[in-house]
């Protein structure tokens, strides 16, 4: 008799005889976690216990994670950092303060102090745990879960979303989601539309503050004369550099709605003779010469290959030799954060219309093609909120 699998042709056959001891090994290991009577086994055994609860507190979070979300964004549509950040109140008065009955009260505080967002003190009084302690330090933090609201009506239904079955709230909210390689230059923008890139332009600003210290600390601009920031919104990492480095020229090239933004931005800091704002379409406009370093921040994971490709051939004709390119984003497989790469900004740029998280390796892939070399990777401060990474044009 035959021990041949069926239905597996010789190929496959040998595929599956060549599977290394590592495969092999995950292949035995699904079998066993898949199985209830070992499940139930790994949870009394005392060597396993932990594992076996941790896995399933893990599971369990990933199936109660929307709702540990909206306890977040009640916590932050009644301002309870702010109502908290002088110190401990009693039950009563938040209940007050917050227009809600005490039960009401008393089950949100109660579900915020278990995520870490306040900690219940005596008789009834509750305090800022360390999460929602660290929100009052980030006001954008805050913002974005107000913001938030969207992208869990754009998920609603994933499986419509992966099918491009339906639109998305964030699409309509992403001005720039409309904006393609085909557009005309964004000279021939009204500037009726000034408005229309407020609402993202000024979250992506809030949110830039995050970072941008983090992305001057990782690269020096010391050897530098000339700064031009690509999609720089309205020029919060702009004026982060001017600020670091007198000496550098710092230019700033956006769509004519946002560089306007960004102008009266600038001038309002005392950075309008600083910084010069530049309007144009990185997909459709060639970009102004003189900068011998360029900086994309949060532009490649917005667009397809593609368009990314455009950009980044763009910024490698309008350097000179030995000029650099700094590109800073977050990025996928970033070690600690994985699920922030592909899992959340994967959806997210999903829902936005286009773009993707990228490797450093698909980045450096993508720099090669645009005829960039000397790649290298810098270390940030926080990874987690972006990577960055250096080419050159030689």
């Amino acid at each position: 008799m035959s021990t041949r699998s069926p239905g597996l042709t010789q190929e496959a056959r040998i595929s599956a005889g060549a599977k290394s001891w590592r495969q092999r090994y995950r292949d035995i290991k699904t079998r066993w976690i898949s199985n209830p009577a070992f499940q139930r086994w790994a949870a009394g055994f005392p060597l396993t216990r932990f594992i076996a609860r941790r896995q399933a507190r893990a599971l369990f979070d990933l199936c109660a994670g929307f709702v540990y979300s909206q306890v977040l964004t009640a916590f932050v549509q009644l301002r309870i950092s702010e109502l908290l950040a002088n110190g401990p109140l009693p039950l009563e008065d938040l209940a007050r303060l917050t227009n809600l009955s005490l039960d009401a009260t008393s089950r949100l505080m109660r579900a915020a102090a278990s995520l870490g967002l306040a900690r219940a003190s005596a008789h009834d009084h509750y305090e800022l745990g360390d999460l929602g302690a660290s929100m009052l330090g980030n006001p954008s933090i805050a913002q974005f879960i107000a913001h938030h609201a969207l992208l869990y009506e754009d998920l609603s239904d994933p499986v419509a979303l992966l099918r491009g079955e339906k639109s998305t709230r964030l699409s309509q909210f992403w001005p720039y989601a409309s904006a393609s390689p085909d557009q005309p230059s964004s000279s021939a923008i009204a500037k009726s539309q000034f408005e229309d890139y407020a609402p993202y332009s000024n979250l992506m600003a809030q949110s830039q503050q995050l970072i941008s210290q983090d992305i001057v600390e990782a690269c020096s601009f010391a050897d530098r004369r000339c700064l031009l920031d690509v999609g720089g919104g309205e020029g919060r990492f702009a004026a982060q550099v001017a600020l670091t480095y007198d000496h550098l020229d710092v230019r700033l090239f956006d769509l004519a709605p946002v560089s306007d933004r960004a102008s009266r931005a600038l001038q309002a800091q005392g950075l309008g003779g600083r910084v010069r704002c530049i309007a144009g379409n990185f997909l459709h406009d060639p970009l102004p010469a003189g900068a011998d370093i360029i900086s994309l921040v949060r532009i490649i994971h917005d667009h397809d290959d593609q368009s990314a490709l455009i950009v980044l051939r763009a910024a490698y004709t309008a350097l000179p030799r030995g000029g650099r390119l700094l590109i800073a984003e977050p990025m996928a497989d970033t070690p600690g954060a994985e699920p922030i790469g592909d899992a959340y900004f994967g959806f997210y740029l999903l829902a936005m219309g286009r773009g993707r998280p990228r490797t450093m390796a698909e980045l450096k892939l993508l720099l090669h093609k645009a005829g960039f070399h000397s790649i290298r990777p810098l270390p940030t401060r926080r990874p987690i909120l972006v990577s960055a990474l250096v080419a050159e044009k030689v």
